[in-house]
C-alpha cells in the first residue's frame, strides 16, 4: 500500500469514526425523547405527539441501523464475501422503510378513528413537550452536522429534520387545542407528520431498491460513459458496459474495450482509469481488452463506438 494510500485510508476511519460517534449521540438523544413524547402523548391523550414520537422512534431505528451498518460495513473482504460487508447499508435501509410505513399504516389508522369520534386533548402539556422534542431536535441535528458527510449521516439529518417539522406540527396542535378548543387539528396534524414520514420512507425504500437490482448510480449516464470511453486514444470501440452500485455511496465498473494495438494496452488502461476516476468517481474497474481480429462476430447489447455514438443497446 502505497504512504498516499494509507494516508487517505487512515483519514477515512477518523472521518467515519467521527460520523459513528455522532450517529451514536443522535440514537440516545432521540430513542430517549421518544420515550418521554410517547408518554406525553397517551397521557394528553395527543395522537399528533403519539405521531411524532413513533416517526422519532423509527428515526432512532433509522439511526441504530445506520450505525450498526457502518460498523459491519468496515469489516474486511473476506474468501466469502470478497467485496466485503458495505451493502450491509443497504440492508438496513430495506428494513429500516419497512418498519417506518409500517409506523404510517399504525398512525393513519388511528387518525381516521379520532376524526370520526373525537377525543379530549390536554393542550398544555402538548405545547410543552412538542417544545422540548424540538429543542432535542435541533440538539441532534448539531451534533449530526458535526460528523461525517456519508450518505448514512446525510440521510440522519434528513430524518431529523423531518422530526423538526413533525414537533412543529405537534406544537401546532397543542396551541389550538389550548386557545380554541378545535380537537380535529390533533389528529389532522398526525396524518401530515404521516405525509413527512411516508416521503421519506418511500424515498430510502427506492435507493435500498435500486442498489440491491445493480441499478446504474444515481447521476451517472450509462450511454455518456460509454461514448467517454469509447473515446480515449486506442480504443475502437466498448461493448458488455455494466455500472452498479456494491454499496451506497460507491460504484463499479466492468467493460470490453476493443483497442487498435494489445501491446499498448497498459498505457490505454491507464488513460481510461483516470478518465473513469476523475470524471465520475468511478475506482472500482475491470476492464478487458480485446483486438478487433478476436472478436466473434455478434452485436453485443450493449456497443458503443467512436464512429457510431448512438448505437447502442
Amino acid at each position: 500500500m502505497s504512504a498516499a494510500h494509507s494516508h487517505h485510508h487512515h483519514h477515512h476511519d477518523h472521518h467515519h469514526a467521527r460520523g459513528d460517534r455522532g450517529l451514536y449521540g443522535a440514537v440516545i438523544l432521540t430513542l430517549l425523547f421518544a420515550l418521554v413524547e410517547a408518554g406525553g402523548g397517551l397521557w394528553s391523550g395527543s395522537l399528533a405527539l403519539l405521531g411524532d414520537a413513533g416517526h422519532m422512534f423509527s428515526d432512532s431505528a433509522a439511526l441504530g441501523l445506520a450505525a450498526f451498518a457502518a460498523w459491519i460495513g468496515r469489516r474486511p473482504p473476506s474468501a466469502r464475501h470478497s467485496y466485503g460487508f458495505a451493502r450491509a447499508e443497504v440492508l438496513a435501509a430495506l428494513v429500516n422503510s419497512v418498519l417506518m410505513l409500517a409506523v404510517v399504516v399504525a398512525i393513519v389508522v388511528e387518525a381516521i378513528v379520532r376524526l370520526q369520534t373525537p377525543q379530549p386533548v390536554a393542550g398544555a402539556p402538548v405545547m410543552a413537550i412538542a417544545g422540548a422534542g424540538l429543542v432535542v431536535n435541533i440538539l441532534v441535528l448539531f451534533v449530526l452536522s458535526r460528523g461525517a458527510e456519508d450518505i448514512n449521516t446525510r440521510g440522519a439529518i434528513l430524518h431529523v429534520f423531518g422530526d423538526l417539522l413533525g414537533s412543529v406540527a405537534a406544537l401546532i396542535a397543542g396551541a389550538v387545542i389550548y386557545f380554541t378548543g378545535w380537537t380535529p387539528i390533533d389528529p389532522l396534524l398526525s396524518l401530515l407528520i404521516c405525509a413527512l414520514i411516508l416521503s421519506s420512507t418511500l424515498r430510502l425504500l427506492r435507493e435500498a431498491l435500486h442498489v440491491l437490482m445493480e441499478g446504474v448510480p444515481h447521476g451517472v449516464d450509462l450511454s455518456e460513459v460509454g461514448r467517454q470511453l469509447a473515446g480515449v486514444e486506442g480504443v475502437l470501440s466498448v461493448h458488455d458496459l455494466h455500472i452498479w452500485t456494491p454499496a451506497s455511496g460507491s460504484a463499479a465498473l466492468s467493460a470490453h474495450i476493443v483497442v487498435e494495438d494489445l501491446n499498448r494496452w497498459v498505457v490505454t488502461l491507464k488513460a481510461l482509469r483516470a478518465l473513469l476516476s476523475v470524471r465520475y468517481g468511478i475506482e472500482h474497474v475491470t476492464l478487458q481488452p480485446e483486438t478487433k481480429e478476436g472478436l466473434v462476430e455478434v452485436v453485443p447489447l450493449t456497443r458503443l463506438s467512436r464512429r457510431s455514438p448512438r448505437r447502442h443497446q
